[in-house]
């Protein structure tokens, strides 16, 4: 009876871990850092900017990726995730791409205790995939601030928006998506800060 138990506990260890590794691998993409090149000339050339952390209006910015099917049904990817949580990865993004374009003298993130003299801030109105129908997108929509910090005065401020198709209806085409839309509203930033 003891030999029969101990096999009995065995086969159900065994199928139990067998089947809990059946679960499909959690994948993780990130956003690529766009090449926006150097800008040849820029009123801010001695400045220095810091870029503070994006806010989100409608949506919780973290690792999830979200999606929506309407503008009431909306979810996250169960085994699909961003590297970093969003805001993370924006801030970063967008802290590489003012660097490499080379507008200001120095580029800073709102951790630094270091004075700025202008203050790029963000709100997030839509970081998401959107799915309507056939139609599948990767939908951005960003607002920035540009703040002199020496006067406390807005400089300027203006909203992006992008809608990128998708090239599979997925996680992996959502984040495809995605980035060649981060490309596109990092070249468009560069230029209205130009």
């Amino acid at each position: 009876m003891t030999s029969l138990r101990k096999k009995f506990i065995f086969i159900s260890l065994f199928v139990g871990l067998v089947g809990c590794s059946k679960a499909p691998a959690l994948k993780v993409y990130s956003l690529t850092v766009p090449s926006v090149g150097t800008a040849q000339s820029s009123s801010y050339r001695s400045k220095s900017i810091k870029v503070t952390y994006p806010q989100s209006l409608r949506e919780q910015m973290s690792q999830k990726m979200n999606f929506s099917y309407s503008s009431s049904d909306r979810g996250t990817y169960q085994n699909s995730e961003w590297s970093n949580d969003m805001s993370r990865l924006l801030q970063g993004t967008f802290i590489e791409v003012l660097d490499s374009a080379k507008l200001f003298k120095v580029v800073l993130s709102d951790t630094t205790t270091l004075k700025e003299n202008y203050r790029l801030e963000s709100n997030v109105f839509a970081f998401e995939h959107r799915v309507r129908d056939t139609q599948s997108h990767a939908v951005i929509s960003v607002q920035f601030t540009l703040i002199n910090a020496d006067t406390g005065k807005l400089a300027k401020s203006k909203r992006f928006s992008y809608s990128e198709t998708t090239p599979s209806i997925n996680a992996q085409g959502y984040a495809e998506a995605t980035n060649v839309a981060m490309a596109r509203l990092s070249k468009d930033l560069v230029a209205w800060l130009r």
